[in-house]
């Protein structure tokens, strides 16, 4: 299965089994991407939330 990058357009392939809210690089533009809907034969992908310091708070 194949989605589109919401950064570049560019086709990501998602690997046999993949879940929601799976984390994937896309490997035109290199954005870290989650994976969002999962339907029969397609997906949608957003741009994968940063992640903020930790200071141990």
């Amino acid at each position: 299965m194949v989605a589109s990058c919401p950064q570049c357009a560019a086709e990501v392939s998602l690997p046999e089994g993949a879940e929601l809210n799976e984390l994937l690089t896309c490997q035109d533009c290199q954005a870290e991407l989650e994976i969002k809907e999962l339907g029969d034969n397609s997906a949608v992908l957003e741009a994968a939330p940063a992640e903020e310091e930790d200071w141990g708070q």
